[in-house]
Order: structure tokens, then C-alpha cells, then sequence
């Protein structure tokens, strides 16, 4: 079956998420799964260059204060999925244009979920600005890509094109928040669900698949 998940590299319910879908696909479910990371953009009017985090914070939600109880339940569920968020550490908030670009590069070398986590970690645990190209090329290196490539094809405009096309995808989808799983481009699982209702509706869809295929 195809899971498409649509997610952002500064969505910290996307990290969440993803954990959990990693124990989800379990080595009976796995090989059944064919799984992609889509773009999907929480702020895209964040300018190319990032912005001081600060700012967006008192510009989005009135100041870092009116958020503390939402990052508490956040790093509560994130605790509970070996997750050690560092808000405080963040100093830039990205666009990720460039980051959902690189992904596209890696699945192409067959380690997109890699570098998704990469992308996670450098950005909520080590407070890297994640839309850096540097940055994105120490990502691509401990994904398991040559620094040097991931640096050559972020500074052209490979892969803009796909990221659009994923872009508006979710749009026309109705898809409003993040992550979004997505099976067989039909079905869509909102939310960071626990590990049991995503095996559930997996487990599912593959049965379903196979009484198709008899």
C-alpha cells in the first residue's frame, strides 16, 4: 500500500508523529508499506532567509507566554516518545522550501525517513536552523548523502517542482493541519494518533488490498 505523510520539518506533532509510525510499522506491516514524506507548510510566509523566533512567536501568537501550556503537553507526549524537545534552544524559525526540496533528493537515494528524522533532531533538540544550507547539508550527510551533492542541487531549483505539485495536493485534499497520514492517496488519518489506531487502520488497508488482489 502507498502511505504518503504529509508533514513540516518544524512541526513538532510531525516528530511526534513520525516516532510513533516508526513502532507502528512493524516488521509484519513494513514490507507491505511503501512510505513517502510530502510537503506540507505550517508558515510558508516565513521569508526564504528564516526569521528571528522571537519575532515570529510575538508576530503568530502574542509573545513566547501564550504558547508555554501547549509546548508542556508537547513535551510531555514527545517524553513519552524518547523525544527531549528543546524550544528554548531554537533561535531561527526556517522556511523549509529548501528542506522539502532536500527530502525529495532523499527519497531518491532510498533514505527519506532518514533524513526526516535528521531534519527533526537537528531543528527541536539541537536548535539548528534547518532552512541553513549548510544545515541541510549536514542533514543529507547523516542521512547518508554526499554533503557535497545535497549542497550543489539546494542552491539550483531541482525539485520545486514535485514540492508544488505535493503542495497543492494537500491543499486540494482539504488537508489543514499536520501530520496527515495518507493511504493509497484516498484515506487520510489526522493527527499524531497513537501507535495502535495507526497500526489499526494499516493492518486494515492491507487486508483490504489483499482481498482485492485474490
Amino acid at each position: 500500500m502507498q502511505l504518503d505523510v504529509y508533514s513540516d520539518a518544524i512541526c513538532p506533532w510531525c516528530f511526534i508523529g513520525k516516532r510513533r509510525l516508526d513502532r507502528a510499522l512493524t516488521p509484519e506491516l513494513a514490507p507491505a508499506v511503501k512510505l513517502e514524506w510530502r510537503a506540507y507548510q505550517l508558515y510558508p510566509q516565513i521569508p526564504v532567509e528564516g526569521m528571528d523566533r522571537d519575532a515570529f512567536m510575538q508576530l503568530r501568537f502574542g509573545g513566547k507566554d501564550k504558547v508555554r501550556d501547549g509546548y508542556a503537553r508537547i513535551e510531555q507526549e514527545g517524553a513519552g516518545e524518547g523525544i527531549a524537545f528543546n524550544f528554548r534552544g531554537i533561535r531561527r524559525m526556517p522556511n523549509t522550501r529548501n528542506a522539502h526540496r532536500l527530502s525529495i533528493l532523499a527519497g531518491q537515494h532510498g533514505v527519506q525517513t532518514a533524513l526526516v528524522e535528521q531534519l527533526f533532531q537537528l531543528h527541536f533538540i539541537d536548535g539548528q536552523d534547518v532552512g541553513d544550507l549548510d544545515t541541510l547539508a549536514e542533514a543529507a550527510q547523516r542521512a547518508g548523502i554526499d554533503r557535497d551533492v545535497a549542497r550543489d542541487y539546494l542552491r539550483g531549483d531541482e525539485g520545486l517542482p514535485q514540492m508544488l505539485e505535493e503542495l497543492q495536493f494537500a491543499l486540494e485534499a482539504g488537508i489543514s493541519g499536520v501530520p496527515c497520514f495518507v493511504i493509497n492517496r484516498e484515506f487520510g488519518i489526522p493527527g499524531a494518533q497513537p501507535v495502535e489506531v495507526l497500526s489499526r487502520y494499516l493492518t486494515k488497508a492491507r487486508e483490504l488490498e489483499a482481498l482485492v488482489q485474490r
